[in-house]
């Protein structure tokens, strides 16, 4: 089997570089032998050249390392270019949707949630909720300072032991200790028990959310201190489990400071972030301005630096803001499509799939599709469609079904790759959604026989010839 770099577990002292050196293809595959620059010496994620091509795919990105007067000046353009859409804009951005909801469709993996389960801190535990309902604090709470913060850590906080009424003047108290006056000390320990609190049950965390401890936690999103900033993104990440705490946290200015928090936080910070910045984008408005304040690059970044978790939740935070077009764009100019083709090779990690989901999202623009087949994707696609499981055979297909369903040059460059054995043998043994996709695949590659030497000019680009 031929894997791209990383794809297999090197043997000890073996680099991901040299393990990848060791696999080559036999004669009669092509464009594998070559294998562009993913099988170069100096191309194995982490070497110093793959990370200075990264620098300068983010040097050359608008969205890199903005100050926040930037920030400000692209979401002042992005307010005021929003109104009301034409009807054919509306038209083709719901047919985008209902490709873009048949890919997800393919992958229960690819949930909203997919990779909180597995949190370092188990702050995402989901645990028996109460109904929801709404909450508001009670006139008649006990005095904030009757209570003990340091009781919460050894406190039962089921719903028997725990009711609403004991819970209330705990969360009272660290909203008044996440005060602009309180002690740095008192405000890290507030946001480590609002943690705490908003880890087990939906009613604690809509009383936290009415309790006005949301824009409470937002200024320590862009503290100096580590465990303060770590705490704080990952008690605005609980929260936002709640679905009506989105809107607040969204409001309370939240979006940008979580970018800060995605660029300068611990690992654990940066991966909760962008599980936040996940969660936020549930609100489909939240998209374009979580893309204008600069979260597209470093969520790039955990893509080729993250820990395994890490890159799942990049991954999976990714394709939900690249529904957007405009973050599409900036996912390709901040270099995601090389260290994608990469995790397209990591079996058995759990981010094959996804990568491959985010690559397919990524190839619906152009360049995203030439960014793609530069980087030698159609390769790594065929071979997964030859050697990969059942499930990554179907995700390969329909990635490459983007690629090459308007694009006659990249048909070629997949007939020349040795596609249509495997190909064939998908369409006869596959699921029957993987069946069809590669049957529509052959059917376009046997169109490629009549001829036809470029890829489909999009329509504005035509109409611009035209004049």
């Amino acid at each position: 089997m031929v894997s791209l770099a990383g794809s297999q577990i090197p043997s000890p002292g073996q680099s991901p570089c040299a393990a990848a050196r060791s696999q080559r293809r036999g004669a009669g595959y092509s464009m594998r032998t070559i294998r562009s620059a993913l099988l170069q010496p100096d191309s194995c994620p982490g070497s110093p050249h793959v990370a200075a091509a990264y620098d300068a795919a983010g040097a050359d990105s608008d969205m890199e390392n903005l100050t926040d007067s930037v920030i400000d000046f692209h979401l002042s353009e992005l307010a005021a270019t929003a109104g009301p859409a034409h009807p054919a804009a509306v038209a083709k951005s719901s047919s985008a949707n209902a490709a873009a909801t048949e890919m997800l469709e393919l992958s229960r993996d690819f949930s909203d949630y997919s990779s909180f389960n597995s949190d370092i801190s188990g702050e995402l535990e989901r645990l028996a909720a109460a109904a929801a309902a709404v909450v508001t604090p009670r006139s008649d709470a006990p005095q904030v300072g009757a209570v003990d913060l340091n009781e919460l850590e050894s406190m039962d906080l089921s719903v028997e032991a725990a009711p609403l009424e004991r819970v209330e003047p705990f969360v009272l108290a660290c909203v008044r200790a996440l005060g602009p006056d309180a002690a740095p000390d008192a405000r890290r320990t507030a946001a480590a028990r609002i943690r705490l609190l908003a880890k087990h049950r939906s009613d604690i965390r809509e009383l936290i959310g009415v309790s006005g401890a949301i824009p409470a936690l937002v200024p320590l999103l862009r503290s100096t201190d580590p465990v303060a900033q770590e705490s704080a993104v990952t008690a605005l990440l609980n929260l936002s489990l709640e679905e009506r705490n989105r809107s607040a946290i969204t409001a309370a200015g939240a979006i940008k400071p979580l970018v800060y928090a995605l660029r300068t936080g611990t690992a654990s910070a940066k991966q909760n972030a962008a599980c936040a910045l996940l969660s936020l984008s549930g609100i489909e408005e939240n998209r374009a301005t979580i893309g204008a304040c600069g979260a597209i690059p470093p969520l790039v970044a955990l893509l080729s630096a993250g820990s395994t978790r890490g890159k799942k939740d990049a991954l999976t935070t990714l394709y939900r803001l690249c529904s957007a077009r405009r973050n599409k764009e900036r996912a390709v100019s901040a270099g995601a499509v090389v260290p994608l083709i990469h995790l397209v090779g990591e079996r058995g990690s759990g981010t094959s799939e996804k990568a491959m989901v985010v690559l397919a999202s990524l190839a619906g623009i152009v360049e995203g599709r030439d960014a793609v087949v530069e980087a030698g994707g159609i390769p790594a696609l065929v071979e997964t469609i030859e050697d990969g499981p059942a499930r990554e055979r179907e995700f390969a297909v329909v990635a490459l079904l983007q690629l090459c369903s308007e694009c006659p040059r990249n048909r070629a460059l997949l007939v020349r790759e040795g596609a249509i054995p495997p190909l064939v043998a998908l369409s006869q043994s596959g699921s029957a959604r993987a069946k069809h996709k590669a049957e529509t695949l052959l059917g376009y590659l046997r169109e490629q026989r009549q001829g036809g030497g470029g890829c489909r000019v999009e329509p504005v680009a035509a109409s611009s010839l035209a004049r």
